[in-house]
């Protein structure tokens, strides 16, 4: 999901743990509401803030909505029949919304790498969450199969960070 903040009124503001934790938990709802809804897209102003959240597959769903519907429709019980069922990986999950970022610094090496092992207890990634750095451990061992959390991003809450396939 694409978030974009903006606030130039309060910029360097929002430093009161509060107003940030208020902030998370407005975007965490409104992330949800979106979820639940058919709309692909939800934006949102008061005053000089403006906060706009889009689904990841928004722009991509309305270049393909012209005839591409009608034979996918006629194709999809043939598809499903065809198709093996998706397998769900086991997934490292956020334990809390914030930023994540994959390495200790900036131009250091990730903590995880696609190939990589990871034991339970090891350190994955941070997540940044009212000023404070937050490391976020395994609780899972495995080989890495997808970092699915972008460094940089904003992540919510039980969201997966990193698929594995057990060893």
């Amino acid at each position: 999901m694409e978030i974009e903040i903006e606030a130039p009124e309060f910029a360097g503001e929002l430093s009161e743990p509060v107003a940030e934790a208020e902030l998370l938990a407005l975007i965490d709802r409104l992330a949800g509401l979106l979820d639940r809804s058919d709309l692909t897209e939800l934006e949102v102003e008061a005053g000089g803030t403006g906060l706009v959240l889009r689904k990841p597959m928004a722009i991509a769903a309305t270049a393909a909505a012209g005839t591409a519907t009608a034979a996918a429709e006629a194709l999809a019980p043939v598809a499903a029949a065809q198709a093996p069922p998706p397998v769900a990986r086991p997934a490292i999950t956020a334990p809390l919304t914030g930023i994540f970022y994959a390495s200790p610094a900036p131009g250091s090496a990730p903590y995880v790498q696609v190939g990589g092992e990871v034991a339970v207890g090891q350190v994955i990634g941070l997540i940044e969450a009212m000023k404070l750095f937050n490391e976020i451990k395994s609780d899972l061992a495995g080989r890495v199969v997808k970092v699915v959390a972008e460094s940089g991003a904003l992540v919510k809450a039980r969201q997966p960070l990193i698929e594995v396939e057990p060893l």
